[in-house]
């Protein structure tokens, strides 16, 4: 497989996590905003709403955990990239919103592949916005 067709894969990989993601969300219970929030300083995975508290939610998938888990690789400098992408997303808000920001880490189960594994970690980090 060359390098094109592994970055295809990857990115495929990738938004089948986030599906998958969002609906074990939805379940419990989030209402869905915005999926894949683009502008110059970044990306947001999910933007969703629990109650009147708008959640900033980044997915993370790790297929092993030896270069550490999903959660791990959300490092200080993803979690200020994802403060500034909020910032500007707020911009069109007239008054702000609570908000806070989540990590959803997948992971395959151990004794089933095919299966995903959800841990959603709520205010995984606390930065303003």
């Amino acid at each position: 497989m060359d390098s094109d067709e592994q970055k295809v894969t990857t990115r495929r990989k990738g938004q089948a996590v986030e599906t998958a993601a969002l609906a074990y969300l939805e379940e419990k219970g989030l209402r869905y905003v915005c999926r894949n929030f683009r502008c110059r300083y970044g990306e947001i995975d999910l933007i969703m709403t629990q109650g009147n508290t708008l959640v900033f939610i980044e997915v993370r998938y790790r297929k092993q955990n030896s270069h550490g888990s999903a959660a791990e690789s959300v490092i200080s400098r993803k979690q200020q990239k994802l403060a500034i992408t909020a910032q500007y997303y707020l911009q069109s808000y007239k008054s702000l919103p609570r908000c806070r920001f989540d990590v959803v880490a997948v992971s395959q189960s151990i004794n089933n592949k095919a299966l995903l594994h959800f841990d959603w970690i709520k205010n995984a980090f606390d930065l303003q916005c």
